[in-house]
């Protein structure tokens, strides 16, 4: 617990609290930019304020969810950590599954304040910020083509000269390489739940525990309940809050599962 009290000093806390602080004010500096922007531009200031208003409103339950990880980081790797990575360049599920990853790695056996080291804190707070950086990195080189090639999206239609269809823009490749890392690390995860309450033989026995597989399976069952509300309902909305949504519903099926467990 000395270490968590170290985790949670007010030195970090300045240090954190003033790199959030850094980027809030650029927010707002850049939202009325914008606003003024709009103004100049002759855009109604009603349907402004609707926009700022409906985007503030729908920015709520997402940022729920981004506050259940900082509270299931907290207990590990102290408050302030948690809550800078996740404020600024972080992303949920990113967070949480490298932490995870990198408190393997370093032997401590996942995740916990009791088996936590300085040494292993610094290698999990290091792995986290190297391998989400390379995007702010990479921006200053081809940050403007990029933009080119999004404002100017590659067609699928037939080419003039020699009738050949065109390959799909950099947007495209992205989106695809970004469901094959998640059908990826999604594999992973449900492969190390399955191992947990597979025995040595290869058979079912059920020696391990089966709640992460669980409450895997609730998640995944309330995504598909959201997913499918947006294509039936064309609520496109409802993107905003599935994430949230399905961690909220997966996260009380894992207190009333593990009460049943137990």
């Amino acid at each position: 617990m000395e270490l968590l009290s170290r985790l949670n000093s007010p030195v970090l806390y300045l240090i954190c609290g003033g790199i959030i602080l850094f980027v809030a004010v650029i927010c707002i500096v850049f939202a009325v930019r914008a606003y003024r922007m709009g103004k100049a531009m002759g855009i109604d200031v009603s349907k402004m304020k609707r926009v700022i208003t409906a985007s503030a409103t729908f920015a709520v339950l997402p940022s729920i969810g981004i506050l259940l990880g900082v509270i299931a980081l907290s207990g590990s790797l102290g408050t302030p950590w948690p809550w800078l990575r996740l404020s600024v360049i972080g992303a949920l599920h990113y967070e949480t599954q490298v932490a995870e990853a990198a408190s393997e790695a370093v032997g401590i056996g996942g995740l916990s304040i009791a088996n936590m080291t300085p040494e292993a804190f610094t290698t999990i707070a290091l792995l986290m910020s190297f391998c989400i950086m390379w995007g702010m990195v990479l921006v200053i080189f081809n940050g403007k083509a990029y933009s080119k090639r999004l404002q100017n999206p590659v067609s699928d239609k037939k080419e003039e000269s020699g009738g050949k269809k065109k390959k799909p823009g950099l947007a495209g490749f992205g989106d695809t390489a970004m469901t094959a890392m998640f059908i990826g690390l999604v594999s992973a995860y449900i492969a190390s739940y399955i191992g947990q309450i597979v025995s040595g033989d290869g058979l079912f026995t059920f020696t391990g525990s089966w709640l992460p597989l669980a409450v895997a399976v609730v998640a995944a069952l309330a995504m598909a309940v959201f997913i499918r509300i947006k294509e039936t309902k064309k609520a496109d909305w409802i993107d905003s809050f599935s994430v949230a949504g399905s961690m909220l519903i997966a996260m009380t099926a894992a207190i009333f599962l593990g009460r049943l467990a137990g």
